[in-house]
């Protein structure tokens, strides 16, 4: 489904679900408080990949403070983001077909019968005031259920269906939203709102991916493929992500204007090679952009790696320039160097983990989108990102690469 049907019916038919939901619950007892420990605790993050390297933070934490279980519900087109880390264990996944509103629907019931098989006890909610992982976190059974709550914001009812309420903050790096609500759930009294805890900088350390040799060695031999000159101890391997998601298609950097990184990376070093980097349906664009530079050193490797795989890519290279997405985030647990674009969203709230370099224009409409427009933004015209110019990332990426 298009990602404004699917804002639509979150709206139109979430509100009122959620309003059923809660009164529900409440003639038949089930938000009465209930005291149990933590022991098989679900995550829900359905719409944002690079959001479950984000709270993977969080989700180590509750392992570690509760000695849990962990599951996770996933949309299934994102489900590859979550083998990256492999912290939920495959067969503890459920993912949610988002194509087709039967496919919801029907999916969405056999979620309602996996937790109780599962036995779920708890359920963390990290979406931002989406009505559908409202029901999801309501309807699961669960004891304890956990999440973003309104208070006194309007425009944001979800219902009223959580055990632990928790107030979002717009201005701490979500990360450590994500955190507070794994703190939430270990308060030892109530709270109104729950998570009155520091988080501290140190707990957002990524875990980092061991990268097999076999992996590195498939890697190469990938490159070699399309490039038969590439000699991995001459080369360095320098990425471009041109891609965002149709989720906030205004992050996207002007194609002319990675045209012309390309170009002035490729004649300040004769011992670079560009690879642009995408999934397959990217492949057509890549290939624009690759003609944009015609340089020999300029490669279109989209659809070229699977996901789980871009690890082995991100070992082998230098630096990456990215969009505000996904790649941005999975470079994080590679220790890869990154320069990652932003303008509708910010980096106080999005910016990378790992090793990030994040620009932003800084302009006064930006950021546009938010939790409380559920991030959709009336811009046409992404001045914001235009507004970065070529100069800017060559002389972040330079420095990255003459440390």
């Amino acid at each position: 489904m298009k990602v404004d049907t699917m804002r639509a019916i979150d709206h139109w038919v979430g509100i009122p679900l959620c309003f059923l939901a809660t009164v529900g619950l409440w003639l038949s007892g089930r938000l009465r408080p209930r005291t149990q420990v933590p022991r098989r605790i679900l995550f829900v993050e359905l719409s944002e990949m690079g959001s479950t390297i984000l709270a993977d933070p969080a989700m180590r934490k509750a392992a570690r403070l509760f000695g849990a279980e962990l599951f996770f519900v996933i949309f299934r087109s994102n489900v590859a983001s979550l083998a990256l880390l492999k912290t939920v264990p495959e067969a503890n996944i459920y993912t949610i077909r988002a194509d087709r509103l039967t496919h919801l629907a029907s999916d969405t019931l056999g979620f309602l019968r996996w937790t109780r098989a599962k036995r779920i006890d708890s359920v963390i909610d990290l979406e931002l005031f989406s009505r559908f992982t409202a029901l999801l976190t309501g309807l699961s059974g669960a004891a304890h259920r956990v999440g973003f709550h309104r208070f006194h914001g309007e425009g944001l009812y979800r219902g009223e269906m959580l055990s632990h309420a928790v107030a979002y903050n717009p201005h701490i790096h979500i990360a450590k939203n994500f955190i507070a609500l794994v703190n939430a759930l270990a308060a030892a009294a109530p709270e109104l709102p729950y998570s009155k805890t520091c988080i501290s900088d140190d707990e957002l350390t990524l875990a980092q991916v061991t990268v097999p040799e076999e992996g590195r060695t498939a890697m190469r031999q990938r490159i070699a493929e399309i490039y038969p000159a590439y000699d991995s101890a001459r080369h360095r391997i320098v990425l471009l992500n041109p891609n965002a998601s149709e989720l906030l298609p205004q992050r996207r950097w002007p194609q002319e204007n990675f045209a012309a990184l390309a170009r002035a990376l490729l004649g300040s070093w004769d011992d670079l090679l560009i690879l642009i980097t995408g999934a397959p349906d990217e492949a057509a664009e890549a290939e624009q952009l690759r003609g944009m530079v015609a340089h020999p050193r300029m490669i279109n490797f989209a659809g070229r790696q699977q996901l789980a795989e871009l690890p082995w890519l991100y070992a082998l290279s230098a630096a990456m320039i990215t969009n505000d997405s996904g790649p941005g985030h999975f470079a994080g647990v590679t220790g890869l160097p990154t320069v990652v674009l932003f303008g509708p969203e910010t980096p106080a709230l999005y910016g990378p983990l790992g090793r990030g370099h994040a620009i932003s224009a800084g302009l006064a409409c930006s950021p546009c989108v938010s939790a409380a427009n559920h991030r959709k933004t009336p811009c046409r015209d992404p001045v914001c990102m235009r507004a970065i110019t070529p100069e800017q990332v060559f002389a972040a990426v330079h420095s990255l690469l003459e440390k």
